[in-house]
């Protein structure tokens, strides 16, 4: 890849792993992603892109000086904006985390193997277009589940298919509410990702 000598790109290090973040709403995991490699020696959070202008994720980023690209659904899946914008920026990979689109197979090729995501339940339970956030919180209290937790895995064509990397879990009891299993999930979900991406990329 030619670099142009831009401030933009004088920093990027062929040895350095360089992260897009992926979301679509507040941005709760972007940000403790973004804490936790603030200072990591191989690994920086680059960039963070949203289909969403009104994503609070945005202004996450913002506050950790991460620059944004927001795009549509046009651009995502009919062209290749997407895709030169991770391209000028050195991109390696691709961290989704809230976000609810299903990845077009121009991202899927350009960066086979080095897309990850994570999902709020045990896959292959609860996951599937559709299931995301409180969605799939209020069907695994529905269900009478005693365990749930978090299921981080690799990014293919389908939604919530690709390899299984780490499953977290936590006890669900019969008095839990929704909310009281969301607050479970997300512990799970700021202690592990970022040590799990860490790992994902360091072993490849």
């Amino acid at each position: 890849m030619t670099h142009t000598n831009t401030s933009a790109h004088q920093h990027i290090n062929a040895s350095t792993h360089r992260l897009a973040i992926f979301a679509s709403g507040s941005g709760t995991n972007a940000e403790e992603i973004f804490k936790y490699f603030s200072d990591h020696p191989t690994i920086k959070v680059a960039v963070l892109l949203s289909n969403n202008p009104e994503a609070y994720a945005l202004v996450r980023a913002a506050n950790y000086n991460v620059p944004t690209f927001l795009f549509d659904r046009k651009q995502f899946r009919e062209t290749n904006d997407v895709a030169n914008w991770l391209k000028e920026h050195g991109i390696t990979h691709l961290v989704l985390a809230g976000f609810l689109w299903l990845v077009p197979e121009n991202l899927i090729r350009l960066f086979q193997g080095k897309i990850i995501n994570i999902h709020p339940a045990l896959l292959p339970k609860f996951g599937g277009k559709g299931m995301y956030g409180m969605k799939v919180h209020e069907a695994v209290k529905q269900a009478g589940e005693t365990e749930t937790g978090i299921t981080i895995h690799k990014v293919n064509e389908h939604y919530d298919e690709g390899e299984i990397l780490f499953k977290g879990i936590c006890p669900v009891k019969a008095s839990d509410s929704p909310e009281d299993i969301a607050s479970n999930v997300h512990k799970l979900e700021y202690f592990w990702y970022p040590k799990v991406i860490e790992d994902w990329i360091l072993k490849q």
